[in-house]
C-alpha cells in the first residue's frame, strides 16, 4: 500500500540517544568548512545543521516500516529546516523521535514530511523537519 495522507500523524519510538560530543561538533564543522568560532573553544556548540545527523538517525524506523513500502535508494531529500530552542553542547544526549506531517501523491512521486522532535533529558530543544520525494517501485524500475 502506498503512503497517503492517512498515514500522517503516525509516530515512530524513539531512536537510541546520540551523545554530542565535541569531536563531533569539530568533524562536522570541519566537513561543511563552517570555521565559526563558536564551535570550539571552552564551551563550543554546534552548527545549526548538526541536527540533521540526529533526526536521519530517527528515519531508519520510517524506512523499516513495511506497510509504508519505503525505500531508500528511492528517496530524496528535498528540504529541511530546524526550529531551535536552544544549540546543541557537548555532553547532550539526544533523543530523536519522528513522525509523518504531511503526504502528498503527485503521480509517481510520493513527498512525506516528516518531524524528528530532538529533546535532551525530556526537554524540547529542536524542530527537524524534513521533505523526502519517493518513488513507487513499479515506477522506479525496480519491482
Amino acid at each position: 500500500m502506498p503512503i497517503s495522507a492517512e498515514h500522517v500523524g503516525r509516530r515512530y519510538p524513539a531512536a537510541p540517544p546520540y551523545v554530542v560530543s565535541r569531536a563531533k561538533i569539530a568533524e562536522f564543522a570541519w566537513a561543511v568548512r563552517d570555521d565559526n568560532p563558536a564551535y570550539t573553544g571552552a564551551d563550543p556548540i554546534a552548527p545549526p545543521t548538526f541536527a540533521a545527523v540526529i533526526a536521519a538517525q530517527a528515519w531508519g524506523a520510517l524506512f523499516d516500516d513495511a506497510e509504508l513500502g519505503l525505500a531508500l535508494n528511492r528517496t530524496m531529500h528535498t528540504d529541511q529546516n530546524f526550529t531551535f530552542r536552544r544549540p546543541l553542547r557537548p555532553g547532550d544526549a539526544v533523543v530523536a523521535e519522528l513522525s509523518i506531517e504531511k503526504v502528498r501523491n503527485r503521480g509517481p512521486l510520493e513527498m512525506i514530511t516528516v518531524l524528528a522532535d530532538l529533546t535532551v533529558d525530556g526537554e524540547a530543544v529542536c524542530e527537524a523537519r524534513s521533505t523526502l520525494m519517493h518513488t513507487r517501485p513499479e515506477e522506479a524500475g525496480d519491482e
